[in-house]
Order: C-alpha cells, then sequence, then structure tokens
C-alpha cells in the first residue's frame, strides 16, 4: 500500500493514473510485443494501482492496436522501416498522453515496443509546456542508447531511433515522421543501464554531451549513488525541481531477471536496482510519466515471471512502500 500524500506530487493535481495501452510492433521485427498491455492488464495491474488509492482511467476503455490507422502500404524508405505506420501511431498516442497530461494525471503507457517514446514524450512535453511553462527532463533506463539516426541505422528499426527525432537529430525529412517536432533538449535526458551502445550511438552522445550511466558506473559507484547523480544532473536549471518522464526498457535489467524482451543484454540490473530506481524517482516528487515498454509474452517459457516484475516496477515507480 502507498503511503504517500498527493501533495507530495509536483506536477500531479489528484490521484489519477492515465494508462494507455500501446499494443504495437511496428518499430521492430519480432512479434509478441504487442502482446504486452494484454499480459499486464490480467495480470491485474489496474486493481494493484486502485488498491493504492489510485483513481486509474484506461484510455477509450480498451487496448489499442491502432490498426485501422495502418496505411495500405508501408515500403521502406531507404532503410527506414515501416516509417508511416510508426508515425501514424506515435501521432495518435501524442494526443492520448497530452489528454491525460493536461489535466494533471499521471500518464502510464504501457507497451509495445520503444518506438512508442516518440509520442509519449511529445505529448507529456506540450502538457508540460503548457501548464507549467517547464522543459520536460527524461530518465532513459534501457540496455540500448537508442538515438541511432535515420542515416547512422543498420537495422532501419525505428524502435532504435525514437530520441533522435525527440532530439531534432533527424536532419532528413522521412514521410510519416515529419509531423514530429523536438521536445526534448540533450541537457535534460540522461541514461542509466546502458549496455549495448553501437559506435554511431557513441559518438552521437559524445558530440551532445548527453549524460549517460552505463553498467560501468552503477558496478563502481553503486545504484543510489548513479540516481542521486542522475537525479542532480537534471537540477541544475532554475530551482532544480522540473518534471520527469520516465522511460523503462524491460530490456534494461537483466535476462535473468525479465527474460522476455525481444532484445535481452547479459550484465544488466538486478531486480532490486531496477525498482530502486523507481522509488528514488518516485520520492523526488518529480514524476508525471512513465513508459514501460519490449515486454514481449511470446518470448521465453516463463512470460509470466517478466510481466509480474514489469507491474511491480509500475506499482514501485507510483509509490508503493516498501514497509
Amino acid at each position: 500500500m502507498a503511503l504517500d500524500n498527493v501533495s507530495e506530487w509536483k506536477y500531479i493535481s489528484k490521484r489519477d493514473i492515465g494508462v494507455t495501452c500501446v499494443a504495437f510492433s511496428g518499430g521492430q521485427p519480432r512479434e509478441g510485443v504487442d502482446m504486452g498491455p494484454e499480459y499486464v492488464l490480467k495480470a491485474n495491474l489496474i486493481q494493484q494501482l486502485q488498491d493504492m488509492n489510485f483513481n486509474v482511467m484506461l484510455t477509450d476503455n480498451k487496448i489499442h492496436t491502432y490498426k485501422e490507422f495502418f496505411p495500405e502500404s508501408d515500403q521502406p524508405i531507404g532503410i527506414v522501416k515501416r516509417p508511416r505506420t510508426v508515425g501514424v501511431v506515435n501521432k495518435i498516442l501524442t494526443t492520448q498522453v497530452y489528454s491525460h497530461a493536461k489535466e494533471g494525471r499521471l500518464a502510464l503507457q504501457i507497451g509495445g515496443d520503444h518506438s512508442m517514446a516518440i509520442g509519449t514524450i511529445s505529448g507529456m512535453s506540450r502538457a508540460i509546456k503548457e501548464r507549467f511553462g517547464r522543459d520536460l527532463k527524461v530518465i532513459w533506463v534501457d540496455a540500448h542508447a537508442d538515438i541511432h539516426t535515420v542515416e547512422s541505422t543498420e537495422s532501419g528499426n525505428i524502435h532504435g531511433m525514437p530520441l533522435s527525432f525527440l532530439l531534432g537529430l533527424v536532419k532528413k525529412s522521412i514521410e510519416g515522421l515529419d509531423w514530429i517536432e523536438p521536445c526534448l533538449k540533450p541537457e535534460n535526458l540522461t541514461y542509466i543501464g546502458l549496455r549495448d551502445v553501437d559506435k554511431a550511438e557513441k559518438e552521437t552522445l559524445k558530440k551532445y554531451n548527453i549524460k549517460a550511466f552505463s553498467m560501468h558506473e552503477i558496478d563502481r559507484y553503486g545504484i543510489g549513488q548513479v540516481v542521486d547523480m542522475a537525479i542532480d544532473y537534471l537540477s541544475q536549471d532554475g530551482d532544480g525541481q522540473g518534471p520527469i518522464h520516465l522511460s523503462f526498457d524491460i530490456d534494461a535489467l537483466d535476462p535473468s531477471v525479465a527474460a522476455s524482451t525481444g532484445t535481452p543484454v547479459r550484465g544488466g540490473l538486478t531486480f532490486r536496482e531496477g525498482h530502486y530506481i523507481c522509488e528514488a524517482l518516485h520520492k523526488t516528487g518529480r514524476l508525471v510519466g512513465l513508459d514501460m515498454v519490449e515486454v514481449n509474452p511470446a518470448i521465453g517459457n516463463h512470460c509470466e515471471d517478466t510481466v509480474t516484475v514489469g507491474c511491480s516496477l509500475i506499482r514501485a515507480t507510483f509509490g508503493e512502500s516498501l514497509l
């Protein structure tokens, strides 16, 4: 049971959570990640959040597949795969997230692949700018940097590119994705948990001086100090209390903890390290939204374990008390 009081939330006006289920896999090639929201809801997440004294509002009272909006044809543009499909889904998702955030609700997005962050962060950024006149801060917990551009990508999968669009690093107009307006500044982004970063991505991180804490830093300093450093870094402007959006890819966790994901990488976060990130961010009172992505129930023999961990991370982010 959560013991926090609504007054502790700096940017949330009431104990409402707007949940958007993004049953979408178009940003990557593996089947099954679109089943993530269904399995998370079947694990009784909504009741768990209600037991924490939240009012839970499911967007349109359904899981969204967005298939009715898919284009009839979506040939690659260069190497970039399914740009029009990814684009239309994220454009709709931007509006869905904005509709919750503008009303002062916490926004929870359950995916689905990480290309959906284009829409979630675009919608959240717009709402925060309108309500408070402030820039959104983002903590990206992931094994991967997801900052490839259309020029640097080798796979063409857009789940490896969302941050390049959000940061405005994409210079070439791509049909279907040309509506995206840059809404995130490099100094407002921090990574935690990186351990599988391509050479071109490393060059981008260095070029734009983007703060990143890899597993090496977590091993060296411990998760507590790393999270403190990440929060301190995102607290340098103004009064140091800007709103934070957490985008959490389940593959940030070690495969021994969460195996049902499309691009697992050994040497990841432990169960407790992942939860500590969520708990510490909750304690700041600055959280406004959460993406929980890349849970793929079609992978592995014990997908229930990964789903259970995902639900637990969500509850920790929203203030589940350990005592």
